[in-house]
């Protein structure tokens, strides 16, 4: 996660997602060439800072989207001078979460 949130790209990226957006809205709102974004896109879904939504048209075709997956990240040193990191995530309803689901079935078939 760290090593995301270091990356200029990918905070720019983030700082763009204040809704959901594609790869190619994504690439021109933040100057980035798509093979660059694709793999910022991977580094934060990996940290889990971006969410991945498959959207499926009346005509069979797919839509990605992304979207920021957390409202904050805290970094903080312990007591005993660990490091601790906590993400605060919004609570979802059961129309978002069901949407997710069919998303994650999406990417199955």
């Amino acid at each position: 996660m760290l090593k995301a949130l270091d990356d200029d790209a990918c905070r720019t990226i983030l700082a763009d997602l204040s809704e959901p957006m594609t790869a190619n809205d994504l690439s021109d709102s933040c100057d980035i060439p798509k093979s660059t974004l694709y793999r910022k896109l991977d580094l934060l879904s990996e940290a889990a800072l971006v969410h991945e939504r498959i959207e499926v048209g009346t005509d069979g075709g797919r839509t990605t989207r992304y979207e920021r997956d957390f409202s904050a990240v805290t970094i903080s040193i312990e007591d005993d001078d660990t490091f601790s990191v906590s993400v605060d995530r919004e609570g979802r309803s059961a129309d978002e979460r069901l949407a997710e689901l069919w998303s994650d079935m999406g990417e199955e078939l």
